[in-house]
């Protein structure tokens, strides 16, 4: 999908189908397998979600939740907790982005894969297991179904019905007021950047700094 989170804009809620996946502490090898990490750029990374989760001995692609007709074009994904453990590669949550992934409601995640997908525009919100779990139901039985993640209020919207999540306050600041992409920030004011490096007490490589050891001499 092409329509990415654009730099500098504000993410207050994500809406759209969902998309249910199972299981606790899926890492980010299996999102996104190590081998694709030589990728130069992120653009083609949405090809390579759950890889080999998605194939059998054969290569071929069977019944993976992400391959299924019914969650093609889903925004929301549904998982359990401890979404995201292992390396913390970027490569992860961008493949998750590139194939379409706007948003995660989970029990819980590893702390930098959640960083990494709010650097990304990317909420990830928590509930405890019932919610999840009834969540996952509800997709399952009912794939085009809407599903809202209300970033300002702390909220999940489906069913008729509304619950409360949980969202680390910084990320969800910085996406509530369109700060969550850094690396653009400090692209865009450039000039500051260089000129509060430059006023920093680095010391010279050799040596030759001030002795603060307090020793006598």
């Amino acid at each position: 999908m092409n329509d990415l989170p654009e730099r500098g804009s504000a993410v207050r809620r994500v809406a759209g189908t969902g998309l249910p996946l199972p299981g606790d502490d899926v890492d980010t090898d299996q999102i996104v397998p190590a081998r694709f990490l030589k990728e130069v750029t992120f653009d083609e990374m949405g090809e390579y979600v759950f890889y080999d989760e998605r194939r059998d001995e054969d290569g071929e692609l069977g019944d993976h939740p992400f391959d299924r007709p019914a969650y093609q074009g889903a925004r929301i994904l549904v998982v359990g907790e401890n979404f995201g453990c292992g390396s913390s590669r970027e490569h992860a949550p961008q493949a998750l982005l590139r194939w379409g992934i706007r948003g995660i409601v989970g029990i819980s995640f590893a702390e930098i894969f959640a960083d990494n997908c709010s650097a990304l525009g990317v909420p990830t919100v928590t509930a405890d297991r019932e919610t999840v779990d009834d969540l996952r139901g509800f997709v399952a039985d009912d794939p085009d179904a809407g599903i809202e993640i209300d970033v300002t209020r702390e909220r999940v919207v489906y069913d008729g019905r509304e619950v409360s999540v949980g969202i680390d306050e910084s990320a969800r600041t910085a996406l509530i007021d369109g700060q969550w992409d850094t690396t653009s920030m400090m692209r865009a004011n450039l000039d500051q950047v260089t000129e509060t490096a430059a006023r920093l007490p680095y010391v010279e490589e050799g040596g030759g700094g001030t002795d603060t050891s307090g020793g006598s001499q």
